[in-house]
C-alpha cells in the first residue's frame, strides 16, 4: 500500500506523467515503429473444433486406419544410386536412385498414436489481375483476408507464423507478368486460428453456398504414385460470392470495394487418398 501511495504522489508531484524521451526504432522494410518490448498475442479461449478433434475424431481416425502388423518391419532396402558417389567426376551431379523417383513407392508409416491423420495447416491464397496495373488494387484483398482470418503482418509477433504475405511473380511471361510484381495475397493458418477458420467455413459459408459440389478428390483411375496422390493436400476453390457469406464480412459488406474468390488448401500429414477421405 505504501509503494502504491508513493508512486501516486510521484505522478501528482510533477502534474503529468513523465515524457518518453527515447524514440522508437523503425523497421527498415515496413517503416513501422518497433516497441521496446516484444508484443505477443496468445490464445485466450478454448477452441471447440480443436477439442473435438482431440477428444473424438483422433480416436475414430486411429480405429479406422489401424493396420495390425504381426512383427517388426524389415529394414528398408538400400537402392543403388545412378552414379558412384565416390567417383570425382560425378561429385556435383544430380544422383537419383535407380528406378526413378521413389515417391509413392515406400510403405506408409506404421499405425501409431503419434501419426494419426491430422490437419497441420490451412493455406489461403487469392490472385488479383488488377494488381498488374496498380499494386494498390491489392489493398481491398488484404483487408478482406485480414478480416476473415484475423491474421496480420508477422501474426502479432509470433515467429512461427508469417501472417498476411504478398505473392510476387517469379518468372517473366511476355505481355502479362514480370518478376517481383505483386499479384496476390496468401496466408497460412496454424493452431487455434486454423480451427477457428475451419469452424466458420463449415458452419456459415458452405451450408449457404449455392451449387457447392463438395470437395473434389482424384478419381479411382488416377495413378497412386503421382505427387497429388501422396501429398496429403486437399484443395478447392470458392467463388467471389462466398466471401460475402463470412460473418466478419457480412456485417460490413459495403466497406470492401468488391468480393474476391480464393483457393483453400488443407495440408494434412496423410500419405494417400484413403486417409484424406477419412479426415474429410
Amino acid at each position: 500500500m505504501s509503494s502504491l501511495a508513493s508512486s501516486t504522489r510521484s505522478v501528482v508531484r510533477f502534474g503529468r506523467t513523465p515524457r518518453i524521451t527515447r524514440h522508437l526504432r523503425k523497421d527498415r522494410r515496413t517503416q513501422l515503429p518497433i516497441p521496446h518490448v516484444p508484443i505477443l498475442t496468445r490464445e485466450f479461449a478454448p477452441c471447440r473444433f480443436q477439442d473435438h478433434y482431440h477428444t473424438t475424431l483422433a480416436d475414430n481416425a486411429m480405429y479406422m486406419t489401424y493396420i495390425h502388423e504381426p512383427g517388426p518391419r524389415p529394414p528398408p532396402r538400400q537402392i543403388r544410386l545412378t552414379y558412384d558417389p565416390n567417383d570425382p567426376y560425378t561429385k556435383n551431379r544430380y544422383n537419383p536412385p535407380v528406378g526413378g523417383s521413389q515417391l509413392g513407392k515406400k510403405p506408409p508409416p506404421p499405425s501409431r498414436p503419434d501419426n494419426v491423420v491430422r490437419l497441420e495447416k490451412i493455406s489461403i491464397h487469392s490472385m488479383q489481375k488488377e494488381a498488374l496495373a496498380s499494386k494498390s488494387n491489392l489493398l481491398g484483398l488484404i483487408m478482406a483476408l485480414r478480416t476473415i482470418t484475423g491474421e496480420s503482418y508477422k501474426a502479432g509477433g509470433r515467429h512461427t507464423a508469417e501472417g498476411i504475405q504478398i505473392v510476387r511473380g517469379k518468372k517473366s511471361v511476355g505481355g502479362w507478368i514480370r518478376p517481383g510484381v505483386p499479384v496476390g495475397v496468401k496466408v497460412d493458418l496454424k493452431g487455434q486460428a486454423m480451427y477457428d477458420f475451419l469452424g466458420t467455413l463449415v458452419e456459415f459459408v458452405l451450408p449457404r453456398l449455392r451449387d457447392f459440389q463438395g470437395v473434389p478428390l482424384p478419381p479411382q483411375s488416377s495413378s497412386v504414385n503421382s505427387p497429388s496422390a501422396v501429398s496429403g493436400v486437399v484443395s478447392f476453390g470458392l467463388p467471389p460470392a462466398a466471401m460475402g457469406l463470412f460473418p466478419q464480412i457480412e456485417v460490413n459488406l459495403d466497406a470492401y470495394p468488391k468480393q474476391y474468390g480464393m483457393h483453400i488448401h488443407f495440408v494434412t500429414n496423410a500419405t494417400g487418398d484413403r486417409l484424406i477421405c477419412i479426415m474429410i
